[in-house]
């Protein structure tokens, strides 16, 4: 690394936009000036266009994206529902069959593909929730961490940031119900997960990750398991970060509800030291003081709208969640789409649908709804990943995007109608100039260094799995 300056017409800054912004950083990639109403010094690089901080992506499967696609057709589950209809439910059946298939390598060449995908779209961080960890047989490998470092190394040479989140997962369902063939690969005793995050450890602090704990849900993961492994993870990093699936679907808040007799969000809040330093993956389906309890507790809601939108699981009632400044982020999750925009655009085209609406996320503070949008999934994914990547302001990663302001769907726009045209009217790749994690440049117009012999072994390993 090597220190740099920037300067930019204009710049997204937490506070709001600014004009003539200098933004400063040093040799180990930290930003030391963020100067508005500047002028360039000699020898500073000028910014093609307004520049954004960049985007957390909160929520990560990356195995997933090797079969983002290959889902979309009518599934023999689908056909045995007395309902008639496919759902979250059978999806995770073909999901199963695939993760029984993946290697070492597999794994890392899908992820190494991902992760410069979501560079290239503006992804400048992940939170990987990992939970293939065994063999297919559901044996430790020989070096238990095996795939996590994988991911670990895949990270490191796309160059994306990444809090690894080891998942814990023991159960198929609320109650203790035993654990199924087909999540095998999944499953860990609660100290095996400590030893498991204490070898971790070291391997994570060489590639600049961050380390935190996903249980995986209420339903795979007991009482007294979360408990443990919470209490567990905390002493040995207090300010590790926690993230949990909850709320998906409508079946398992009626599954938890048959359990206990109440709701998931209100379980945990309950029996659980919920707080900033935890992420609550989907919460789709909360009742009134769920969403109250969540937003005033200071953890992270991590909305994954196209992953949402795809399995069918429901819509986050957001501007009631939103009014009560609870924090939220995006994440890609199952990554049937890779893209910042989309993600943002689908949450509030969400919103629209519902409500019959428009504009239902600006605030009084931000009528442009894109600048609202991303200046808090920023601030929210910064929260969730436990990671100084909260924006453009001195301390922080300089981790930044810069819009192009020569393509012609963005020239002449200032940088408020420059990002409200790049997330709701561009796919949001083709009006990226480039595209920086702790200054380096990873992107530059839509290329990434590695993406042909990233691309070649995708390709390659796919065939592979897909291969009956």
């Amino acid at each position: 690394m090597s220190a740099g300056h920037l300067f930019a017409p204009s710049a997204l800054l937490p506070e709001g936009w600014e004009r003539n912004v200098r933004l400063g950083w040093d040799a180990q990639g930290r930003l030391t000036e963020v100067t508005p109403d500047a002028a360039a010094a000699p020898g500073d690089e000028h910014a093609a266009g307004p520049v954004l901080p960049g985007m957390p992506n909160l929520h990560s499967h990356a195995f997933q994206r090797g079969f983002a696609g290959l889902t979309e057709y009518r599934s023999i589950a689908a056909d045995e529902d007395p309902a008639g209809g496919d759902s979250f439910w059978s999806w995770r059946a073909l999901m199963y069959r695939f993760a029984l298939r993946l290697s070492p390598d597999a794994l890392e060449a899908i992820a190494t593909q991902l992760y410069i995908e979501m560079l290239r779209a503006g992804y400048t961080s992940v939170c990987e929730f990992h939970y293939v960890h065994h063999d297919p047989a559901g044996q430790p490998y020989a070096t238990p961490a095996e795939m996590s470092l994988r991911l670990l190394r895949a990270a490191r040479r796309a160059g994306i940031g990444m809090t690894l989140l080891p998942v814990l997962y023991q159960t198929a369902g609320f109650g203790g119900k035993p654990a199924q063939a087909d999540q095998r690969r999944f499953l860990h005793g609660t100290d095996a997960m400590l030893a498991l995050l204490g070898d971790l450890a070291p391997a994570c602090a060489e590639h600049g990750a961050r380390l935190g704990l996903a249980p995986h849900s209420l339903r795979a993961v007991p009482p007294e398991s979360l408990a443990r492994a919470v209490a567990g993870l905390h002493a040995m990093d207090a300010t590790a970060p926690v993230h949990i699936h909850i709320a998906e679907q409508q079946k398992e808040v009626d599954d938890c509800l048959a359990w206990c007799g109440v709701r998931p969000v209100e379980w945990l809040l309950d029996h659980a030291p919920v707080d900033a330093r935890w992420c609550l993956i989907h919460a789709t389906h909360m009742d009134w003081d769920e969403r109250r309890r969540l937003a005033h507790s200071g953890a992270v809601a991590g909305i994954c709208p196209t992953t949402e939108a795809n399995l069918g699981d429901g819509v986050f009632d957001a501007a009631p969640y939103l009014a009560q400044q609870g924090a939220w982020g995006i994440g890609s999750d199952s990554h049937a789409s890779v893209s910042v925009a989309e993600e943002l655009r689908t949450f509030e085209y969400g919103q629209r649908l519902g409500l019959q609406r428009r504009n239902v996320l600006a605030s009084a503070q931000h009528a442009q709804v894109a600048d609202r949008l991303w200046l808090e999934a920023v601030a929210g994914g910064a929260r969730a990943a436990a990671r100084a990547v909260a924006g453009l302001a001195v301390g922080q990663q300089a981790d930044f995007l810069v819009l192009d302001g020569a393509h012609a769907t963005l020239a002449g726009l200032d940088g408020p109608r420059a990002l409200a045209t790049h997330v709701f009217a561009s796919h949001g790749h083709e009006t990226l100039a480039e595209v920086r994690t702790a200054g380096i440049r990873r992107v530059q117009h839509g290329s990434h260094p590695q993406q042909a012999e990233a691309a070649r072994l995708f390709a390659a390993t796919r065939a592979g799995l897909l291969a009956d």
